[in-house]
């Protein structure tokens, strides 16, 4: 017989949806322009500033994205800790596989290896 989840135990289901949200938020915010430029407009009004700075930076916007997503989850202020890192940083792996690397071409290669 399996066994029902505690209330508030986080399955590895709700795990995958909360990190899924979390980069799709993030990469919304990060590299596209959102439907109707919404997300371009927002991007511009912020400027070159620090918050437009924040704004080009998947992995800065990850963190923050990350945060309200896992407020409800845990109930010692560690496993707030532990989860909103966790979702953020999963956010950045999914980022870091979906992103396609442009090849240099073979004359900017550079002339050694390292082990």
């Amino acid at each position: 017989m399996i066994d029902e989840p505690k209330q508030d135990q986080m399955t590895p289901f709700l795990f995958l949806l909360i990190c899924l949200a979390c980069w799709r938020l993030t990469h919304l915010l990060s590299k596209e322009d959102g439907p109707f430029d919404l997300v371009y407009l927002l991007r511009k009004k912020a400027g070159a500033g620090f918050f437009g700075s924040l704004l080009d930076c998947f992995y800065c916007v990850s963190i923050w994205i990350a945060f309200p997503l896992v407020l409800a989850l845990g109930y010692f202020w560690w496993e707030k800790l532990l989860y909103w890192l966790s979702v953020s940083g999963a956010a950045c792996i999914l980022e870091q596989a979906t992103t396609t690397k442009p090849k240099l071409p073979q004359d900017q290669l550079p002339d050694y290896k390292e082990d």
